[in-house]
């Protein structure tokens, strides 16, 4: 029998954590939903990634 290893990958910010309050319009918040939902993960999980992805992409000019 194979052996059947589960693997889960450590969370990249183990540092305190703050809790922010942010408005986002309703359409926004759905579409943040719906990824989480399609993706098995929080809220809070893909708004951390994409949070993330915006941060290593932004330009300030």
């Amino acid at each position: 029998m194979e052996d059947v290893k589960l693997k889960i990958e450590s969370k990249k910010y183990r540092d305190e954590s703050v809790v922010i309050t942010s408005r986002l319009p309703k359409d926004m918040l759905e579409e943040i939903d719906r990824i989480a939902n399609d993706s098995a993960r929080t809220r809070n999980e893909i708004v951390q990634i994409l949070l993330e992805f915006a941060l290593k992409n932004v330009e300030v000019e």
